[in-house]
């Protein structure tokens, strides 16, 4: 094997495995959160019954209570492409219309710490999740013009571990706010015995 094809190729591991089949891949696996599953379970299968993407949703608590795996099990259900990043790191407006351009009809766009996102491109969000349009300045001063870009229609799920953070005008545009609860010591125990 060449020394460039080991660099490029995705080296399997016997451990790599186990890793993913811990993770849940649908609701029924999704241990704890019963009234969060009951609801999403309701809301995809409207979606899906019409055809049309999902509602915007907001995923609110602390660490570690399934936030990320309730995206991906949401676009999974769904039967949709998950699209995955981090409010830090869309630093520029143009990162984020890189990102919302290249969706299809219905995809799911996760923002992880959407707190963090920039003041600027927040502003920029607005319209993408309310019309599925994007309004962007190209160029400067006198011989800058604002272009409009329709979008796929999308959902966004945001992720935040402090609510509070979010501005009022973001926070109002999800149409399906959900508050993750801490586990119970019965769901606790499944969770380690599943890894065990």
């Amino acid at each position: 094997m060449a020394v460039a094809e080991r660099v490029l190729a995705a080296a399997k591991r016997d451990d790599d495995q186990p890793e993913m089949s811990l993770r849940p891949q649908v609701l029924s696996e999704f241990i704890g959160q019963p009234k969060v599953c009951s609801n999403l379970k309701v809301f995809i299968e409207a979606a899906r019954a019409r055809r049309e993407a999902l509602d915007h949703v907001l995923f609110a608590g602390p660490p570690g209570l399934g936030k990320t795996t309730l995206a991906q099990i949401v676009a999974r259900e769904l039967g949709v492409n998950f699209r995955a990043t981090s409010g830090p790191v869309i630093a520029r407006a143009g990162d984020l219309a890189a990102l919302l351009t290249n969706l299809e009809d219905r995809d799911v766009l996760f923002i992880d710490e959407i707190h963090r996102l920039n003041p600027a491109v927040e502003e920029i969000l607005y319209p993408a999740m309310e019309d599925f349009q994007l309004d962007l300045i190209i160029g400067e001063g006198p011989a800058a013009r604002s272009v409009r870009i329709d979008l796929s229609r999308f959902t966004l799920i945001g992720a935040t571990t402090r609510t509070g953070l979010l501005t009022t005008p973001l926070r109002e545009r999800f149409g399906i706010p959900i508050r993750l609860e801490f586990y119970g010591v019965e769901e606790l125990e499944e969770i380690v015995r599943r890894g065990a």
